[in-house]
């Protein structure tokens, strides 16, 4: 590659990241803090100046052509990636307009099912745009939501929903309402969206403007008159906007009457588009649900029939792949209020259609892998029995864990069979299950790889977060810790994180919810490093990106497309200095 682009990339990654971060965030905690004691014209103003600022714009860019997992996907400028120099000529270009292209309709599979999901993808200005906007208005809505609505927004997870629901129903039996909206982000209603969102006139036209901008499906262009596309960055965050107050609604109609509680109020817990309503009284919750239609719609939405579900808890009911129910037992197991024997015990497991899922793609894995090398096998099939099993390892799994553990047993003992010639077929366990320790019974490689058994995860309970805490509240020490010892975070991660002190090993900043982490060596493999916790580190996905331009290792320049000479020589204090700049 020729100097003036290697000059380039230098150029975009000799920016001072450091202060970038820290004045976006610092603008950004007064957003919130002025949104919390509604200060809306203060809001405004520092919307506006983090809108104008080039730190922002900085931030906006390197989120979507760096840190997105998705920003492989063209829209219909055809720009996947964008070159060190392009990016910083988009930086110059961000401002609000109030015009838009096309959103680039693709279709995506829906898990377990034979329909399609229609994503729109923007071109990568548009995609940059919004990510400014989206830092913007995040932390004034995030002072503003609901406590109990956990779907796409940051430090917040299912496993916070699925634990406010056993808050909910862990000490009584009640009624459940499992409501699902139909097709929530391609039905809002957009003047519906625009009058809840009230911002200034100049965002306010720019949304009405990507909202508005219709979708091009295979050369052919459609309005888009309702709805707001999935794929956008921005578009979780609008949902969010649209179904705000549903909560506050349905928690406001008190039950009254000779058989309920008087002023009793339900619990409504949502997860983006799938809520559910909780009450003692069935004829109450009946009611409910008629009122969540009338105030869905307001919003030009509706729930749909098919996935909407009125059950007692002793029926049990599945949420976000959970199943939630009451289970009758004896005097003797059974959980206690106040002292008082309640006759039940509520537990919470994965539900059957989910262990049918993680089943299924074990066995779509092994089969499409029958001529493959049993470590090749053991390191696609790892991941994904590591994150099944991790999403799960808060409620009662262990049962779940030793079945699925026997029945990929079967699995691979198939796959094994047919590997094996009449010769050696007495020989095939001994050619793929080997003793490692006490362990007798271990699918492995004479090298040691294994494959990882389902009951080996630990189950540990996930404490729910605090009511209305944001991370834009500014309380690191909270959300570091949280953050440390979520179920979903890898255990390696969780232990540099640690280590660490919840630090970025490069930038020195504190990792925040949201942010792409990687694991680093230190001396990179290449180079004779070994893989040992004394030689990694825990780095931003941008900071690696930054890393690994100058150590030898070649992954950056591998994901920038661009190709520098590097000796290899550059030490980690070399590294901060130029980051620091």
């Amino acid at each position: 590659m020729s100097k003036t682009l290697s000059n380039q990339t230098v150029e975009w990654n000799k920016l001072p990241w450091k202060q970038i971060e820290r004045r976006v965030f610092k603008l950004q905690k007064r957003i919130f803090r002025a949104s919390q004691r509604g200060d809306i014209q203060a809001v405004r103003r520092l919307q506006k100046t983090l809108m104008r600022s080039w730190s922002g714009k900085c931030m906006a860019v390197r989120k979507v052509t760096q840190d997105n997992q998705g920003k492989k996907a063209a829209g219909v400028d055809g720009f996947k990636s964008l070159t060190p120099k392009q990016r910083l000529t988009l930086v110059s270009q961000l401002k609000l307009t109030g015009l838009s292209k096309p959103t680039r309709r693709i279709w995506i599979d829906k898990p377990g099912k034979t329909e399609k999901r229609p994503l729109g993808i923007p071109t990568m200005y548009d995609r940059a745009l919004q990510a400014l906007v989206k830092l913007t208005l995040e932390p004034e809505w995030e002072a503003r939501f609901e406590p109990n609505s956990y779907g796409f927004r940051p430090g917040r997870s299912a496993l916070d929903a699925i634990g406010a629901i056993f808050n909910n129903v862990s000490k009584k039996a009640k009624y459940v309402l499992d409501a699902d909206i139909s097709q929530c982000f391609d039905r809002i209603n957009h003047q519906s969206l625009l009058n809840k969102l009230n911002t200034f006139p100049t965002l306010r036209q720019q949304i009405k403007a990507w909202l508005k901008s219709g979708v091009m499906d295979e050369g052919t262009f459609s309005d888009t008159k309702e709805g707001t596309p999935q794929g956008g960055v921005l578009s979780p965050l609008l949902a969010n906007i649209a179904l705000h107050g549903l909560e506050e609604y349905i928690t406001g109609i008190r039950a009254k009457g000779s058989r309920i509680a008087p002023f009793r109020k339900a619990a409504l817990i949502r997860y983006a588009d799938d809520f559910v309503i909780i009450h003692e009284s069935k004829e109450f919750v009946e009611y409910l649900q008629q009122q969540a239609e009338r105030w869905l719609t307001g919003m030009g939405l509706e729930l749909k029939p098919s996935k909407t579900r009125l059950c007692h808890t002793s029926e049990g009911f599945d949420f976000l792949g959970f199943n939630v129910r009451q289970y009758k037992t004896g005097t003797y197991r059974a959980a206690t209020h106040n002292g008082k024997n309640l006759g039940f015990n509520t537990l919470i497991t994965p539900s059957k259609e989910a262990v049918k899922r993680h089943l299924d793609k074990i066995g779509k894995v092994i089969d499409s892998h029958h001529n493959a090398p049993q470590a090749v096998l053991i390191s696609r099939l790892n991941p994904v029995i590591r994150g099944w099993c991790n999403y799960y390892s808060t409620v009662v799994s262990k049962e779940t864990y030793s079945k699925c553990a026997h029945l990929t047993f079967i699995k691979l003992l198939a796959w094994a069979k047919r590997r094996c010639t009449k010769s050696n077929a007495h020989d095939t366990v001994q050619n793929y299950w080997r003793t490692i320790g006490s362990n007798n019974w271990e699918f492995a490689t004479k090298e040691g790889h294994r494959l990882i058994k389902h009951p080996e995860t630990p189950i540990v309970r996930h404490k729910k977060v605090q009511g209305v805490r944001s991370p834009f509240d500014g309380d690191t020490v909270y959300w570091g810790q949280r953050m440390s010892s979520h179920p979903e975070v890898p255990t390696r991660v969780k232990k540099l994180l640690k280590s660490q002190n919840g630090e970025c090993g490069l930038c020195g900043l504190k990792f925040r919810g949201g942010d792409l982490m990687e694991i680093d060596h230190r001396i990179p493999t290449t180079l004779g490093g070994k893989d040992r916790y004394d030689n990694l580190q825990l780095l931003h996905r941008h900071c690696h990106d930054v890393k690994t331009a100058y150590d030898g290792s070649g992954t950056h320049n591998k994901r920038q497309g661009i190709e520098e000479p590097c000796d290899g020589k550059l030490s980690s204090t070399v590294l901060n200095e130029r980051w620091e700049g």
